[in-house]
């Protein structure tokens, strides 16, 4: 239980911080509303899964899916160009959080 409330922690990682792009410095209410629950909600489910995890681990997993989907999300609408080696790079990442999560 504790891993799945991790996963969903790191997705609402990706969530606020691509919110925190589009609220132009806190100009915009709507995106600063969704950074403001995401990022609480985010760290909630953080601090719920650290309770059984080691620290160490969930913060690397959560941030690791968090920059992955906000990377990907980039790609996705275009704010960012989906190089080779950006692509390699968050494969390895990945590999890397899967490697923490096997050995945990």
């Amino acid at each position: 239980m504790d891993w799945l409330v991790l996963i969903a922690s790191g997705m609402l990682e990706a969530v606020w911080a691509t919110a925190l792009s589009a609220s132009h410095g806190f100009r915009r209410w709507r995106p600063t509303l969704l950074f403001v629950v995401a990022v609480v909600a985010s760290m909630a489910g953080l601090a719920y899964a650290m309770r059984t995890l080691p620290t160490g681990t969930a913060y690397a997993v959560w941030g690791g899916i968090g920059a992955t989907l906000t990377v990907v999300w980039g790609f996705a609408t275009s704010q960012e160009r989906p190089t080779l080696a950006r692509v390699l790079l968050l494969i390895l990442l990945v590999g890397c959080v899967v490697g923490l999560k096997a050995v945990s």
